[in-house]
């Protein structure tokens, strides 16, 4: 019998090419559980599904909930038993969570408690992964990179709620003995991202001859700086965990709650990437460094993560991030509607 995996925020933007990924690569059953707001968009999943054969397409089943509300007894019939549970669902826009900071907490922790508490009602659960986020790790000083296990610095409510999920799953592991791994990732992109986000923000841009707003230091000379990874990384590095069967390094400690960062090939500055992407265009970039960092609070200029552990473990991103890039700014154009 083939396995079932549900995933929480399945039209949302890295969770749809997480749902594409496991239909190329497993024999496995989807339920996509969404509530279908400003992240959520179910032509995302139209979109590419429709590049599947009609009998891999019939492997997803779309449900529709809000996770601020407890999952009743319609909504797990309509659910199923599941063999797997990776909860993407979340609030994600920094600005509106500094705006807004209940409305966060409301999706990101309690949310959380409620698939949690869904997932202890699954007899045969063999994993529970809750992606988290490097922002729970506050700002890094240069030449600094985060392992797993360093202390949280949060600073916005955003990145706050995130780590308030994490400590409820890591809590649910301990407390009910739920298989749970956690991730950190950072700054995905790829195709069918929302237009407001920076990359798909600077291929429209650069397209249409306008400037470019680069966010840097208080001198605007030194450009905020990410690790970018494209989504079919990170659905390829979740995979890879669940599929996982070797043992763990010791001195990672015998925490029973595996965390794992999920990290691009390289760090790049935000002038760097946007000069990619113009030249991925044949364009010259116009662009200008704004003091972003100072003015607004909760916004960081560099967040890093050490990738050691996956690297341990086998796993990297296939291409370069350049590679990575020019493939999205091709597609990107080609399909407009995206950006439009």
């Amino acid at each position: 019998m083939n396995k079932r995996v549900l995933i929480t925020g399945g039209a949302g933007f890295i969770a749809h090419h997480l749902i594409g990924y496991l239909l190329t690569h497993t024999d496995w059953n989807i339920v996509s559980l969404d509530r279908l707001d400003y992240s959520g968009n179910l032509n995302r999943l139209h979109d590419l599904l429709i590049s599947f054969d009609p009998d891999v397409r019939q492997r997803v089943n779309i449900v529709y909930h809000d996770l601020k509300a407890e999952l009743n007894s319609l909504v797990r019939s309509q659910i199923g038993p599941v063999d797997y549970i990776l909860h993407l669902a979340a609030g994600s826009h920094v600005d509106r969570s500094i705006e807004y900071p209940m409305e966060f907490v409301m999706d990101n922790v309690v949310g959380t408690c409620n698939i949690l508490e869904f997932a202890r009602t699954q007899k045969n659960l063999k994993r529970f992964i809750y992606f988290s986020t490097d922002e729970v790790f506050g700002p890094a000083p240069d030449g600094i990179k985060y392992k797993e296990n360093d202390r949280y610095n949060s600073t916005n409510p955003y990145s706050a709620s995130k780590a308030g999920g994490e400590e409820l799953a890591v809590a649910y592991e301990n407390t009910y003995g739920l298989p749970v791994y956690i991730t950190h990732t950072m700054n995905v992109f790829g195709e069918r991202q929302h237009p407001e986000k920076y990359i798909p923000m600077c291929i429209k841009k650069i397209r249409d001859g306008e400037t470019v707003t680069i966010h840097s230091d208080s001198t605007k000379t030194i450009p905020g700086s990410r690790h970018y990874m494209h989504a079919e990384d990170v659905a390829s590095s979740v995979l890879f965990l669940l599929n996982y069967e070797g043992k763990f390094d010791p001195s990672w400690g015998n925490a029973k709650c595996p965390k794992f960062n999920i990290v691009g090939s390289e760090e790049l500055n935000n002038l760097e990437l946007a000069e990619i992407i113009a030249e991925s265009q044949g364009k010259k970039l116009k662009y200008e460094l704004v003091d972003f960092h100072s003015l607004r609070p909760g916004h960081d200029l560099r967040y890093a993560l050490d990738s050691g552990k996956m690297k341990q473990l086998g796993w990297k991103p296939k291409k370069s991030v350049k590679e990575r890039i020019s493939e999205v700014v091709r597609w990107t154009l080609k399909n407009d509607c995206w950006i439009n």
